[in-house]
């Protein structure tokens, strides 16, 4: 599998601390009342400003004699900023709820306290596993990664970290503090991106994890179609698993999934987009001795070797199905990937189970042949899952209309 990209963002994460600034300047719209409610002096908050405008590359506050007002890039950014700061609050608090023990106080609102430094230090030791590893993953040295880590847990008084005999691994308060972190982290690239977006510059990065059946046809339209009209943005597609995929998207290290739907959705915090229906086929290399037969029984099929997906994948479960009553065939070899089916096949009598849109383009170079096999009951949705909560950027939505678009033409069968 493809790693899943790290979720530090591409962009320099700006000070927490700013953010927080920023955000209460634009409440107020007036830095000496936020100066109280911060508990800054007004130089300092003006700096902070000053840094966080020189970061993001546009003025977010008009100085007027009424009050200080967001820009336009000041109030797209606004939005990011509280959803990331409110994202921090929550996962502060389910931190403190799930490692609470007799005995042991953080600070109140500890997350107001948190550093970036610390923050980072904490995603990285949670993708790591290792102090050592996770300090070179951001480039600081392990005593001051140690230091970081260690004072998250004096901010919040719960246990965050636990020696396991492979390493070190964050406790169940780490965990929700960490996904909340990473999705914060999201926000604020995503922030980076929409300004950018705002000046008429387009660079920002589209990550989408794939399964196999959208990449023969569905992926690659909707991503040459999208990179025709925006030729900066940055596309990675990640492959892999369904439930690493999903993993991936819950920690906002992907911004979407394509593929197979799962019924029901399996977790609440993801929506699930249908996008078309496609049947599986039993398929073979064009040749194979039953290419030429008509109404191919299942003890037809159990006398030839097969290639199937893993245990646990909708395919599988069809597969099972299909060979309850005879027993499933000997030689069976699992894989996911389409290179390796089509290998496979090719230089083989192996059958596999397939979706028919998968094949489309080995169907139409002569090169394998779907069988004379009922596999009614076998339609499945395919389309795209993201976070309940997501909000995507303007090139993401036009994204997603290009995914749209594509799953609509396979549907017709274009």
């Amino acid at each position: 599998m493809n790693e899943i990209p790290n979720t530090q963002p591409s962009s320099p994460l700006p000070n927490f601390r700013h953010l927080r600034a920023f955000a209460e300047v634009a409440r107020c719209r007036s830095i000496s009342d936020a100066s109280t409610r911060v508990h800054l002096s007004q130089p300092a908050i003006t700096q902070a400003l000053a840094k966080l405008e020189e970061q993001v590359g546009a003025r977010l506050f008009d100085r007027r004699s009424d009050g200080v007002n967001a820009t336009e890039a000041g109030s797209l950014f606004l939005v990011r900023v509280e959803r990331s700061l409110s994202l921090v609050r929550q996962g502060a608090r389910d931190a403190v709820r799930l490692g609470a023990r007799k005995g042991t106080r953080g600070f109140a609102n500890f997350d107001h306290l948190l550093t970036t430094a610390q923050m980072k230090a904490l995603v990285a030791v949670s993708k790591a596993g290792n102090f050592s590893l996770a300090a070179r993953s951001i480039g600081l040295s392990q005593p001051t990664l140690h230091r970081a880590a260690r004072d998250l847990e004096r901010l919040s008084g719960v246990s965050l970290f636990e020696k396991t005999g492979q390493g070190i691994a964050l406790t169940p308060a780490a965990d929700a503090l960490a996904q909340a972190v990473r999705l914060a982290f999201a926000e604020l690239e995503q922030g980076f991106a929409e300004i950018e977006e705002a000046q008429g510059v387009d660079t920002g990065r589209i990550v989408v994890g794939a399964m196999p059946l959208p990449r023969a046809f569905i992926l690659p339209t909707a991503i040459n179609t999208l990179l025709r009209e925006r030729p900066e943005v940055r596309v990675s597609v990640v492959d892999g698993p369904y439930e690493d995929l999903l993993n991936g998207l819950r920690q906002g290290d992907l911004d979407l999934l394509i593929g197979a739907l799962r019924t029901p959705v399996p977790i609440g915090d993801v929506v699930q987009e249908a996008l078309f229906s496609d049947p599986l086929a039993v398929v073979a290399r064009t040749g194979h001795p039953l290419a030429r037969k008509e109404k191919v029984t299942v003890e037809d099929l159990a006398a030839y070797p097969w290639v199937v997906p893993r245990e646990g994948t909708p395919t599988r479960r069809h597969f099972t199905t299909m060979f309850g009553g005879v027993g499933e065939p000997q030689g069976v070899v699992e894989t996911g990937s389409p290179m390796l089916i089509r290998g496979l096949l090719l230089g083989s009598e192996r059958l596999t189970l397939i979706s028919l849109h998968q094949i489309r383009l080995e169907e139409r170079m002569g090169l394998l042949v779907p069988l004379d096999v009922d596999t009614r009951g076998t339609l499945r949705p395919i389309g795209v899952t993201h976070r309940r909560d997501w909000r995507p950027t303007a090139t993401q939505s036009r994204f997603l209309d290009c995914l749209r678009a594509a799953g609509e033409a396979a549907r017709r069968g274009d």
